[in-house]
């Protein structure tokens, strides 16, 4: 493992902000091969459902899939190269074609969210986002959805109007986005909130990435969260 990456993760584990949360987080992180990533839920807090019946550390999430939050509940789980934090009263619905992963649904709640290689579709109630490699943080409402492209690249389609587009290309959280159901602008420049660079981390860790905007020259051993 890259040295400084095993700094920054033990500092995560140490004492950060996720030290209370999920410190074996860290451990398996540093344990994993680079390509065998532990799949399934990582953790979970208060009420979380998997098709409707309550979920447990540990089960597998796969294509054809729900997940479900609760009030003051959350979920982290890791599919193939890509890893969710889902936060409370959340709905997250998985599709496949051919055993491959192509559509997530959001249909309610908080998700933030780092891809691995692959073209994805994302739905929120009023946005449809093509996405290939990179990380959102995702908020769906039925009149605002929000949405950060934490770094990459994405393709924000307004869904009241697919004519409505914008490409959005990040190095880390640049232009976050409220997407309208109605009105005269539906796509419109928003701030960064509700997710942290530390989560990022602490996802890409649990799939063998660091995060987009990592520099082999930052010294992350007086890395700040």
């Amino acid at each position: 493992m890259n040295p400084q990456r095993r700094i920054l993760l033990g500092r995560l584990a140490a004492g950060g902000a996720l030290a209370a949360a999920a410190p074996f987080l860290i451990r398996n992180a540093l344990a994993m091969g680079s390509r065998n990533y532990t799949q399934g839920f990582h953790k979970l807090e208060g009420s979380v459902t998997l098709n409707g019946k309550p979920a447990a550390q540990g089960m597998l999430v796969k294509p054809g899939d729900r997940v479900a939050t609760g009030a003051n509940s959350s979920a982290i789980f890791v599919l193939d190269q890509d890893a969710w934090l889902l936060r409370s009263n959340s709905q997250l619905e998985i599709s496949a074609v051919d055993a491959t992963i192509k559509t997530l649904k959001l249909l309610a709640g908080k998700m933030l969210t780092v891809f691995g290689k692959g073209e994805k579709r994302i739905v929120l109630p009023t946005a449809t986002l093509g996405i290939r490699g990179t990380a959102i943080y995702a908020e769906a409402d039925p009149v605002r959805s929000y949405l950060c492209t934490c770094y990459g690249t994405v393709n924000i389609q307004a869904g009241s109007n697919p004519a409505v587009q914008e490409t959005v290309v990040t190095k880390r959280h640049d232009a976050p986005r409220y997407i309208y159901a109605s009105g005269e602008q539906l796509i419109v420049k928003a701030p960064v909130i509700n997710h942290s660079d530390d989560e990022l981390y602490m996802l890409e860790a649990l799939v063998g990435r660091m995060p987009g905007f990592y520099s082999p020259t930052e010294d992350i051993s007086n890395y700040r969260y």
